[in-house]
């Protein structure tokens, strides 16, 4: 086992080099036409992996995140197109100035390195996180779920068909063909010497997990519970739509609203705002004055609750007194991933947006645009919500790291 992904790391190590961006591009555009040449393939091997993770007893959710079809293998399609216009993130001068004893120094972008990604359940990661990390420069070691397995190997056997093609080295990109779990704790805590950064995708547990055994920097998020609050200037009808968007359209992913904070001057229209989230089969978890005041059914909320990240048709629902107490509510019981105000007044929003810790905050939207692909990132390697960058969607440009160059003409230091 520990032989096995030594291996990978030393061929990481080995394949890393700087690639011109037309050769890069070139890849990519093989890519896309290898997956659109071969969509019923990719469709079969997803097939084993569904029959497998019905036959594992996966809950519905996660087989709804596994399964592929024609109109998602497109959006992966065109996930790679944006990622191929946009501009290479490597090489590129941040910044540059010159010392008054005649020294020249430029902050330049580099890539990072060597990149671990464990993930589950969604193969399109394989795709995203490939063509991400090969666009940076960065070579990646691939761990996806079992419950993927299929799908995810002949995604990244493509890819490596195409770094051949193009006469790179094929070992730019890996995929851990082995399903030992034991691979995942060798590979956190015993291959520092080859990875330079891991990514984490999926549940609480796995994220818990990276972050308690990795021995090299962790980018990503442990939950989303993100908060949409329906200020006392906020227009009902635009309100009533977001909510429902940033709750309903997916409830499955981190961005899905999981609280609702309403201002007590909006406790007349709950019946308007909550009766459309109870239509569409969301059950509500409500504090007291919500338990009173909705006519609708409500389950009672307590600490626990507001510390819950449902992933499921669940809301919970707080009446508050004012924006400082949403800004405090969200600042003790959320995850600085996103959160949001509804609002018509611009100064209100702006200290919202200002003053909750969130690492990505938004006035008048749903949560749910907390995605690399909607930032025009073309896709994300995940969301972080680490204090230091970087943070929010982790796509192209945040997959690399820089240096100075200094250029002298014989100056020596005093």
């Amino acid at each position: 086992m520990s032989k096995y992904l030594i291996k990978l790391g030393q061929n990481s190590k080995k394949a890393h080099k700087i690639i011109d961006t037309k050769i890069k591009n070139n890849v990519l555009k093989s890519f896309v036409k290898l997956i659109f040449k071969n969509k019923n393939k990719i469709l079969l091997e997803n097939l084993k992996d569904i029959r497998y993770a019905k036959k594992k007893g996966l809950k519905k959710n996660l087989v709804n995140r596994l399964e592929l079809n024609n109109e998602k293998l497109n959006s992966i399609i065109e996930a790679i197109k944006t990622v191929i216009k946009l501009k290479d993130p490597v090489n590129y001068e941040l910044s540059k100035w010159t010392r008054p004893n005649g020294l020249k120094i430029k902050k330049v972008s580099i890539p990072i390195g060597v990149i671990g990604v464990i993930y589950e359940s969604r193969p399109n990661v394989t795709a995203d996180v490939s063509t991400l990390c090969f666009k940076s420069g960065n070579c990646v070691i691939l761990r996806g779920g079992s419950e993927a397995y299929f799908t995810n190997k002949i995604l990244a056997n493509y890819f490596r068909t195409c770094l051949t093609k193009h006469k790179i080295d094929k070992n730019f990109v890996q995929f851990i063909e082995k399903k030992d779990r034991k691979l995942v704790d060798f590979m956190l805590s015993k291959m520092s010497q080859y990875i330079d950064v891991v990514i984490p995708r999926g549940g609480k547990n796995l994220v818990k997990k990276v972050q308690e055994l990795s021995n090299v920097a962790v980018i990503g998020h442990l939950e989303g519970i993100c908060h949409t609050y329906i200020d006392k200037d906020a227009n009902l009808s635009m309100a009533k739509k977001i909510v429902k968007n940033a709750k309903m359209r997916n409830t499955s992913i981190c961005g899905a609203t999981e609280t609702l904070l309403i201002h007590k001057n909006k406790l007349k229209n709950i019946n308007e705002i909550l009766e459309d989230l109870t239509k569409s089969g969301c059950k509500i978890y409500g504090d007291k004055t919500i338990k009173k005041n909705f006519s609708g059914k409500t389950l009672i909320a307590n600490n626990k609750t507001w510390s819950t990240e449902h992933l499921s048709s669940k809301i919970s629902v707080k009446v508050v007194q004012n924006i400082l107490e949403a800004i405090g509510h969200i600042n003790k019981y959320g995850t600085m991933h996103t959160d949001a105000i509804i609002t018509n007044n611009n100064r209100t929003a702006k200290y919202f947006i200002k003053s909750v810790n969130s690492s990505i905050a938004i006035q008048n939207t749903s949560t749910q645009f907390a995605d690399g692909g909607e930032f025009g990132f073309g896709g994300e390697v995940g969301i972080s919500t680490n204090k230091l960058p970087p943070r929010g969607p982790v796509g192209l440009n945040q997959l690399v790291s820089y240096k100075y160059e200094i250029y002298g003409s014989g100056q020596i230091r005093k």
